[in-house]
């Protein structure tokens, strides 16, 4: 049994790895370097990711390229949510990271997008280079052929959102999940009443 469950992760881990398709989601000024990895000079094709889909439905990996903003939280975990399983994230820029150069002076700003959804691959730099993207792409392409579909239940709970959105959709908050324990995602910590925000 092991055998054949070994030869079927085996072809179905190359089949994704090797046709990523990236959301077209660029927020801040590392999309430009996003968008020039999938220019002539850099060809992100060659690694099957050419393909950037307008709509979440039919992406599979989504590329934070820059500033991840408190008004923008919504968008994101809604876009994430709509993205189809298996689905992937790499942080790209250091304002993705943790923030980058507005993590002390802003109020605006997510101190890192690891704290709406979960990352699969860190890509630093203020912007990192499209070269750096491609080996981004080349270590997500190495860590997906490592899965089992036995572990399917085990990556779906590690996937999940690490906030929720409301369900007002006037309400522009995003709300924490009880099932992690990070639950601040702005500011600073004591800047959130928490309870006042699930009661609402």
């Amino acid at each position: 049994m092991q055998i054949i469950i070994t030869a079927v992760d085996f072809i179905y881990n190359w089949g994704r790895s090797n046709s990523l398709w990236p959301l077209t989601y660029a927020p801040a000024c590392c999309g430009i370097e996003m968008i020039s990895a999938s220019a002539a000079t850099f060809d992100i094709s060659r690694f099957g990711s050419e393909v950037f889909r307008a709509t979440p439905r039919q992406a599979d990996l989504m590329i934070t390229a820059g500033t991840i903003t408190h008004k923008m939280a919504p968008a994101l975990i809604r876009l994430y949510e709509q993205m189809p399983e298996p689905k992937y994230v790499i942080a790209m820029g250091a304002c993705t990271i943790t923030g980058g150069m507005f993590e002390n002076d802003s109020y605006s700003v997510v101190r890192g997008v690891d704290r709406l959804v979960p990352v699969d691959v860190y890509l630093p730099g203020c912007p990192p280079r499209p070269e750096a993207l491609l080996d981004a792409i080349i270590k997500l392409q190495k860590q997906i052929k490592t899965e089992t579909i036995l572990d399917r239940q085990k990556y779906l709970e590690a996937h999940k959102p690490r906030v929720m959105l409301s369900d007002d959709e006037n309400c522009e908050v995003v709300l924490p999940n009880s099932e992690f324990e990070v639950i601040h995602w702005g500011v600073q910590k004591v800047g959130y009443d928490t309870e006042a925000l699930v009661a609402k």
